[in-house]
This record gives C-alpha cells, sequence and structure tokens, in this order.
C-alpha cells in the first residue's frame, strides 16, 4: 500500500466518525448516497474548517508535498480555476508576493492576491488575454479542467485529453525555463502522442494521484518537471 501523504495522515487522522443519513428524508437513493458521501468525506469537513472553497484544495496541496513546486514569489496560471480552491492554495503560499492568475468558465468569487478571468479557455482569445495579464513567463501552468461527464468513460477520457492538450500547448507558449505543468488526465494517463512530445520538452515527467482523489475516480494528474523551452518573447 501507497505511504499517504502527510496532509492526508493528518486529515483521516482528524476525521473517524461515520454519519449516518436519515434516508426518510430523501426520495432518491442517489441523493442519499451523495449526501453520505459529502458528510462522511473527511477533505470535504478540513476544507469547510480551513476555509478552502473545494476539498480540491487538498489536491493540489498533496501535488506540491509530492512535487515541491509551490513557494514563495512564483508566478501561476491556474487554467480552470473554479470555485477557487487550487487558486487559495497558490495565493497561500506564495506568500505576499508573485503573481496568480486564474481562467473558468463559470464565475469565480474574487480572491485576494489572485486576479480572475470568467471565459471559456477554449476560446480564440483567452490565451491572448491570459498571456497580457502576466508581469512575467509563468514559473508553473497547472490545469484542472475536465469536460462535463458523459458517463462513458472513455469519451470523458478523450474529451479531457482534448482540454489537457491545449493547456499543454498554451504552457508551452508561456512558461519559463525550469517551469512546471500540471494537468488532470483520467484512465492511464497522458496518451502516446502528447506524453512523448511532453517528454521531450521537460526534463521529467511522470503521474500521481493524490489521496485525496475519491476512491474509483479515473483521474489522476500528469506533472512535467524543468521546461526546456527558451524564454518567450513579450512575457
Amino acid at each position: 500500500m501507497a505511504k499517504l501523504t502527510k496532509s492526508a495522515k493528518e486529515i483521516t487522522g482528524r476525521h473517524n466518525l461515520a454519519v449516518r443519513v436519515k434516508t426518510s428524508k430523501y426520495k432518491k437513493k442517489s441523493s442519499n448516497q451523495w449526501l453520505a458521501r459529502q458528510l462522511n468525506d473527511p477533505y470535504v469537513a478540513e476544507a469547510k474548517r480551513l476555509g478552502y472553497r473545494s476539498r480540491a484544495a487538498f489536491k493540489l496541496i498533496q501535488l506540491d508535498e509530492k512535487y515541491k513546486f509551490l513557494g514563495k514569489g512564483k508566478t501561476i496560471v491556474d487554467l480552470g480555476c473554479a470555485p477557487g480552491g487550487w487558486t487559495q492554495v497558490a495565493v497561500e503560499r506564495n506568500k505576499g508576493s508573485g503573481q496568480v492568475v486564474g481562467i473558468d468558465i463559470l464565475e469565480t468569487e474574487p480572491i485576494s492576491g489572485a486576479t480572475l478571468i470568467c471565459q471559456d479557455f477554449t476560446e480564440a482569445g483567452a490565451a491572448e488575454r491570459l498571456k497580457a495579464l502576466l508581469n512575467g513567463a509563468p514559473d508553473i501552468v497547472m490545469s484542472d479542467m475536465a469536460a462535463n461527464t458523459t458517463g462513458h468513460q472513455q469519451t470523458d477520457h478523450l474529451r479531457t485529453i482534448g482540454l489537457v492538450e491545449m493547456a499543454y500547448e498554451f504552457a508551452k507558449e508561456v512558461l519559463a525555463p525550469g517551469g512546471i505543468f500540471i494537468a488532470k488526465v483520467f484512465q492511464g494517463g497522458a496518451e502516446g502522442a502528447l506524453l512523448a512530445d511532453v517528454k521531450k520538452n521537460f526534463a521529467k515527467v511522470g503521474h500521481f494521484k493524490p489521496d485525496s482523489s475519491r476512491q474509483g475516480s479515473p483521474e489522476i494528474y500528469l506533472v512535467a518537471q524543468g521546461y526546456k523551452g527558451a524564454r518567450p518573447a513579450g512575457i
């Protein structure tokens, strides 16, 4: 069994009592199951306790625990930032310096220390709008984007890989030398051709599933470190 990350040990150790749902209040079995999962999810409770907007904040925390890429003064682009959990963590770990810019098709409530855009990243002009906001080449481009699910795992995987490819092309255009690209993928990780290109352009590439990913979820994160490209012009 894989070792738990530091935060996972702390969170699972703090929350160990199950909450039962009174089924008479809810007509649908799916509603009962969803509520029971939320009430008994230690990451939901911990996110609420710490003021994070979603349990997804712990996915970024645990990615950072493993790869140690966040820190003071980083310039960070957060693709698919709503509702803002990853952005909150990025701002926290920037310690009042650096820059965090996020974009999402959904409206995201303002976060002090971050610049947030409400726009579909796949639309023409979205990437240029992000670039115009950057004070310099970013150290990190991270994407928690995923396509709306259809229920068909292979279709969902292919649609999400399309978003990953767009995020990756953007990362290659803007990342500073030595920069990091992180993106959510599904099933077995990045596709062969995409993975081969990532390995060509980054010094170290791997996949990681945070402890905070729900049990049974097919999500996994592509982590590419040490961008080999030249510093982009005009950023």
